[in-house]
C-alpha cells in the first residue's frame, strides 16, 4: 500500500466515524425544527469551507456549467433528498431498519463505482463489501417497519449513493474541497425552502446553548472535516474500496453512545463491529488496478470568485 493509499484509507475511516458520531450528537439537537437546523449547520460548514478554499492560494478550475449541474444534483440527492427521506422513515419505521438499508452502501458502490470509472467490479471488493453490509446491518439490529418505510429507508440510500458517485467526475477537476463547499452551499437553501415548507416561520430559531455546541460540532467535524477526507478518500482509493468504511458509522455510533454514557454494546453490535472490521481488510488487501489520486489540474487561471458560490447559499 503506497503513501497515497495510506492516507485515503485513514481519511475514509476517520470520515465515516465522524459521521458515526452524528446519532449520539444529534439528542442534542431533537428539538430544534430538523430541516432549519440542517440548512444551518451546512451554510455554516459551506462558509468554512469557501474560505479555506479562498486563501490557500491554489490555482483551480472554474466549474463548468455541467459541474454546476452535477454539483445541483449532488447536492439535491445526497444531501436534501438523504435527510428528507430520513426524517420521513422515522416515522414508519425503526431506526434500525433505516440503518440496515443504508449499511447495504458499501455493496452499491463496489459495483456501481468501477462501472462508473470504466473499470470492472472487483470480485474481491463485491465480497468484502457484503461482509461489512451484513456486519453493519447487525450492529444497526435489522430491525422492521412497514412498506413506506422501507421505501423511504430505501430513498435515503439513493441519496448516500449519489453523494459518493456524482462526486467521482468532480474531484479530478475542482478537487475535494470545493466539491465540499460547492454542495453545502448548495443544499442550504434546498433544506432551508424544506423547512419553510414543514415548519413555516419556525424553520429558524435562536439556539440553546446545548443546540448551538451539537450544532458547531456538526457543522465543523460531521460535515467539515468528514466531507473533505471522504471525498479525498474516493480519489485516492476509488468509491468501491472507499465504500467499505461506511460499514463502520453503526459500529461508531455504537461507540459513541458508550462513551457518552447513554448505552452500552451488546453481543449483536461486538459481532457486527467484527465483520465490518473483517471485511475492511479483506477489501483493502484484495488486488485492484493502482489509482492515482485524484486532484485538480494546475491550471493558470484564477479560482473562482467566492462570491459566486456564496450567492448559491
Amino acid at each position: 500500500m503506497n503513501s497515497s493509499h495510506r492516507r485515503g484509507t485513514a481519511g475514509a475511516g476517520a470520515a465515516m466515524f465522524f459521521v458515526g458520531t452524528l446519532t449520539a450528537v444529534s439528542a442534542t439537537i431533537s428539538g430544534y425544527p430538523v430541516f432549519g437546523g440542517q440548512a444551518a449547520r451546512y451554510a455554516v460548514a459551506a462558509l468554512v469551507l469557501l474560505a479555506v478554499a479562498r486563501f490557500t492560494g491554489r490555482p483551480a478550475r472554474r466549474p463548468s456549467a455541467r459541474d454546476w449541474l452535477l454539483l445541483a444534483a449532488l447536492a439535491a440527492t445526497g444531501l436534501v433528498a438523504f435527510n428528507v427521506c430520513i426524517v420521513a422513515a422515522t416515522a414508519d419505521t425503526s431506526p434500525a431498519t433505516i440503518g440496515t438499508v443504508i449499511a447495504t452502501v458499501p455493496i452499491v458502490l463496489a459495483l456501481a463505482g468501477p462501472l462508473l470509472e470504466g473499470r470492472r467490479p472487483a470480485p474481491a471488493i463485491i465480497v468484502s463489501a457484503c461482509v461489512v453490509a451484513a456486519g453493519a446491518g447487525l450492529a444497526s439490529g435489522f430491525g422492521g417497519g412497514s412498506a413506506r418505510g422501507l421505501l423511504l429507508s430505501l430513498g435515503a440510500l439513493a441519496g448516500e449513493v449519489c453523494f459518493s458517485l456524482l462526486a467521482v467526475p468532480l474531484l479530478p477537476r475542482i478537487g475535494p474541497l470545493r466539491v465540499s463547499a460547492y454542495s453545502a452551499a448548495l443544499a442550504a437553501p434546498m433544506l432551508l425552502a424544506a423547512g419553510l415548507v414543514t415548519d413555516g416561520t419556525a424553520a429558524l430559531r435562536v439556539p440553546t446553548a446545548a443546540e448551538l455546541a451539537g450544532f458547531a460540532y456538526l457543522s465543523a467535524v460531521v460535515t467539515t472535516i468528514a466531507f473533505l477526507l471522504w471525498y479525498d478518500a474516493i480519489g485516492r482509493l476509488g468509491a468501491d474500496r472507499a465504500g467499505l468504511f461506511a460499514g463502520l458509522i453503526p459500529v461508531s455510533a455504537v461507540i459513541t453512545t458508550v462513551v457518552l454514557g447513554i448505552d452500552r454494546p451488546g453481543p449483536a453490535d461486538l459481532a457486527g463491529a467484527a465483520l465490518v472490521a473483517a471485511g475492511v481488510v479483506l477489501g483493502l488487501r484484495s488486488r485492484v488496478a493502482p489509482r492515482e489520486p485524484a486532484v485538480p489540474e494546475p491550471v493558470t487561471c484564477e479560482a473562482a470568485p467566492i462570491g459566486i458560490a456564496r450567492g448559491s447559499a
